[in-house]
């Protein structure tokens, strides 16, 4: 990391490094200047806004509904966990498929069901409107097993009696969650949403692979105009100074989460 900081405020080749010399924050104010980088970076903060809160919801509906003691129900989270373990290279090729316009007589899974529901077919990976909403889809489908399992273990540490003292008091299903199980999921569900929040900034591998960070720019990620910058451009310095910028928010979203754990320990 020290290496790193270094070459960030220098004018680092990937070839050469050991050739540098200092230029001061000059790449850290270009990057900020910086049309694609800039964009690289809403279109993460964009993917993260779509991906979290979903992705955080349907985990814990899914926690609620196989936190059973039974048999049949492990093997039912074992299916819902079963995307987190398999390849995203692998994934990404699965879900481009899936996403197939209708063009030569092909056409993908998703397309086929709109048809079933009279939609129209949409071109998903092709539309910048649609190609960034379509990979945090296939996101949320691969990661909400990991979520679903930190909330399943959650909910087992939630005390019984809490909850048994509200139905006799007359509370119903919803108003149990809602006054018992949540507050006492505090600290999970703040865990949650950071983790998760820090796995989406990460985003590289979904559309480097199935769009190339297109239609445009639509879907180029941090981490892939990083990429480009070390090993296209060459440029390590200015790679440097974008990772340590992505760095930083990844540390903000860390310290929040302390904090606010923090506080309910408080």
């Amino acid at each position: 990391m020290l290496r790193a900081a270094w070459w960030s405020v220098s004018n680092a080749d990937l070839l050469a490094p050991e050739e540098s010399s200092f230029i001061g924050l000059g790449h850290y104010s270009d990057l900020l200047t910086d049309p694609r980088f800039r964009r690289a970076f809403g279109n993460t903060a964009l993917f993260a806004l779509m991906v979290v809160p979903v992705q955080t919801a349907v985990a814990f509906l899914l926690a609620l509904w196989v936190n059973r003691p039974e048999p049949a129900w492990r093997w039912l989270r074992t299916i819902f966990f079963v995307p987190v373990v398999v390849s995203m290279p692998v994934l990404a090729v699965l879900w481009t498929m899936l996403y197939q316009p209708a063009e030569g007589g092909e056409m993908g899974l998703v397309n086929a069901a709109l048809g079933l529901v009279g939609l129209p077919p949409q071109a998903w990976l092709r539309d910048p409107a649609l190609a960034l909403p379509a990979i945090a889809a296939m996101s949320v489908w691969q990661g909400v097993g990991l979520q679903m399992m930190v909330f399943v273990a959650g909910l087992q540490n939630v005390p019984r009696s809490l909850l048994d003292a509200a139905q006799i008091d007359g509370a119903s299903a919803w108003q149990r969650v809602w006054h018992v199980v949540i507050p006492n999921l505090r600290n999970t569900i703040v865990f949650v949403v950071t983790v998760t929040t820090i796995l989406s900034f990460r985003l590289f591998v979904q559309p480097y692979l199935m769009t190339r960070g297109g239609p445009g720019s639509s879907t180029i990620s941090l981490v892939q105009a990083i990429y480009e910058m070390t090993f296209l451009d060459q440029d390590l310095g200015r790679a440097c100074a974008a990772a340590f910028l992505f760095l930083l928010v990844v540390g903000v979203l860390a310290l929040v989460q302390r904090r606010w754990t923090r506080e309910e320990r408080g």
